[in-house]
């Protein structure tokens, strides 16, 4: 059977995605990884997390990698610089400097390449993943981009989620939390548990959990 694991956000904690990727989950070519969005800001690494999921892409593994709202007003800052102040109010100047960059208009075509090509969801038999979640009152929920980077919900009552999980990241949890949802067997759980805000704030680990099985791998936070 093939393994499928879904990453929560790692705003630039390389060192500790590194260390789950390759020392913990053992990724091989035979596997699935969705990663959730939230590759950048925050975190010091950005750019070394976004050339580790670019150089899995291109070793052949099987990387399906979301938007996250980080990436979005990356982008969005990058097209419309009237936008710029809002992703440095959200880190973005740590992206920046991850890059080597003076500006926002010195990223690469490859750069900006990979992330005009984030997908939004992402759907695996009755599971979905997303960034954040979905507009449940949408006629067609899939359409709504701007819910699925910003809006989490704990529920969901639209029929086109009818026995559907929703893996989301966006929201951080602490790490018993996230195991008390994926015990109660819930429609929604949240697997963002705030690697790069540390155990001082009662979060600190990047979490993977692998769908068939239903085991949460979690790496302590390694990132200064």
């Amino acid at each position: 059977m093939k393994r499928i694991f879904a990453i929560g956000d790692i705003h630039g904690c390389y060192k500790t995605l590194y260390e789950l990727v390759f020392n913990r989950i053992r990724l091989e070519k035979t596997d699935r990884l969705i990663m959730l969005g939230d590759y950048i800001d925050r975190g010091s690494m950005s750019r070394q997390v976004i050339d580790l999921i670019m150089n899995l892409q291109e070793e052949g593994y099987d990387v399906v990698p979301l938007s996250g709202n980080h990436e979005w007003m990356l982008l969005s800052s990058y097209d419309n610089h009237d936008m710029l102040p809002l992703w440095l109010m959200n880190d973005g100047q740590t992206t920046i400097e991850s890059f080597s960059l003076d500006e926002i208009s010195g990223f690469s075509r490859t750069y900006i390449g990979f992330f005009r090509n984030l997908k939004y969801f992402h759907r695996e038999e009755n599971f979905l993943f997303v960034h954040a979640g979905f507009n449940d009152e949408a006629e067609d929920p899939f359409a709504d981009r701007e819910a699925m980077i910003w809006e989490s919900r704990f529920s969901y009552s639209n029929p086109v989620f009818t026995n559907t999980r929703i893996i989301h990241g966006h929201r951080p949890k602490q790490l018993d939390y996230v195991r008390s949802m994926i015990s109660q067997n819930s429609q929604v759980i949240p697997i963002d548990t705030g690697c790069v805000y540390g155990r001082e704030m009662n979060y600190g680990y990047l979490s993977a959990l692998e769908i068939n099985t239903m085991e949460l791998i979690s790496v302590e936070k390694m990132d200064e």
